[in-house]
Parts: structure tokens; sequence; C-alpha cells
């Protein structure tokens, strides 16, 4: 394969997955608590790319990794008593089916038994790590510090919890975030729960819009090199041929 048609295959598996990443985040831009994500782009240098002149095929673009944008997200009012909105850095901390699980995405409900779960039905944890339980028959109160009043009584407070390198938070889902390294969570001191709102998600539909053009205006460019590198290699097989 010629190198034009080298290098605008890796801009094309580029693209790809650039419009994967922008596809998801405009189709969650109603999502609360969603962080947005996005990607580094950098060189893939292949082995062959010795010496001081190396073959310009042997260096391709490429993705090297996404990163979340773990950015604050407008609180929107909803005025229901269960729904709660996160001011500042740190998570939410539920009890996953194969362990802690964190989010920023406060519409939670009481189970039948009591349970302040997710809407998926994950237990939100106490500072203890303990399931948070309450009276399904009375009103649950909830102060900027993640404490938990039902009947005038303390009942309970929210785990927050923050991560000094987020980096190391693998998305589980649209709204969960499971701790991949080795980092442990540490009590997060900056941060507010307000009750009777909810975090949107903080993306920009209109944003992602444009950089989607751009990307598909890229990605087309990449398909006329690839179709032009053809259709020279076509002719210069034709003249080969004529003589």
């Amino acid at each position: 394969m010629d190198q034009i048609s080298v290098l605008a295959a890796s801009g094309l598996r580029a693209g790809i997955q650039s419009l994967d990443l922008l596809a998801n985040n405009i189709a969650n831009s109603s999502t609360s608590g969603y962080k947005g994500d996005g990607e580094f782009h950098s060189l893939y240098t292949s082995e062959v790319a010795t010496g001081d002149e190396a073959d310009p095929a042997a260096t391709l673009p490429m993705i090297e990794r996404q990163w979340t944008d773990f950015g604050q997200g407008l609180l929107e009012t909803t005025n229901n008593s269960l729904d709660f909105g996160l001011s500042g850095k740190g998570f939410f901390v539920a009890n996953g089916p194969s362990g802690p699980l964190y989010t920023r995405n406060g519409n939670f409900h009481l189970s039948t038994k009591g349970m302040l779960v997710t809407a998926e039905g994950y237990p939100l944890l106490d500072q203890n790590g303990e399931p948070i339980k309450a009276e399904t028959t009375a009103p649950v109160d909830v102060a900027v510090d993640g404490s938990i009043h039902q009947r005038g009584q303390v009942l309970s407070q929210f785990k927050l919890v923050n991560f000094n390198d987020p980096s190391v938070l693998s998305k589980q889902g649209n709204t969960y975030f499971k701790n991949s390294g080795d980092q442990k969570p540490v009590n997060a001191t900056d941060i507010e729960v307000y009750q009777g709102k909810i975090e949107d998600a903080n993306i920009s539909p209109a944003k992602g819009a444009v950089r989607l053009v751009s990307v598909m205006r890229q990605f087309e460019m990449m398909q006329k090199a690839v179709s032009l590198s053809n259709d020279m290699s076509r002719q210069a097989i034709e003249e080969v041929a004529k003589v």
C-alpha cells in the first residue's frame, strides 16, 4: 500500500474513534451526572522508522487514549426530595454488583426495604460503608454537608469521596465510575449536597455538534485521499501496461 493510502487509512481510523466519542457525548447530553469524554491524539512511529530520514509512512496519526472531563455540570432544580446535586469535587458511593461504584447522578429513591438506592437499585453507602436506610412513610431532609435527617433526628450521612488522580476512574455505563487503580479514595472536603436539585451533563450539545461537523469533514478528506491514491495507482498500472 502506498504512503498516501497508509496515512489516510490511519487518519480514518482515528476519525472513527473520535466520531464514536462525540456521538456518545451528544447522546448523553441530557443524562444527569454524565461526564463528557475526549481524546488525546498522537503519532505512532513504526519500528521501521530508523535513522534521521525515516519513511514518512512509518509515522502515523492515532488516538493515544481517551480521557474524561470531570468538570462541574449545572445544577437543575427538580423539587424532588430524593434528587441530590453535588457542587464541588467528589462522588456519591454506591454498592455495585462487584464493588464500590462512584457517581455524580443523584437521582435516588427509597426501595421497599427502606434503603436509599440509585436508579439501577444500587444501595447508597454512608460514612461507615453501610447502606443508608430510612422510613418510607416520613420525609427525608438532607443538609449541604450530606447529613440525612428524618423526624428531626440525624439518620445517617452520605459517603462522599474524591480521588487525587481521577484518571484511575474508568466508566461503568454512562454515569458510574470504578476505581481501576491502586489509589484509595479520600473523603471529599470541598463539596456540598443540594436536595431537590440534579447535576446536568457537563457537555454542550451545540459545541458537540460543531465538533462533529469538523470531524466529519476531516473524515471525508481522508476518504478522498484514499480514493485519489487508488486512482493514481490504477493510472500508473495502466501506463505500465501500455509500455
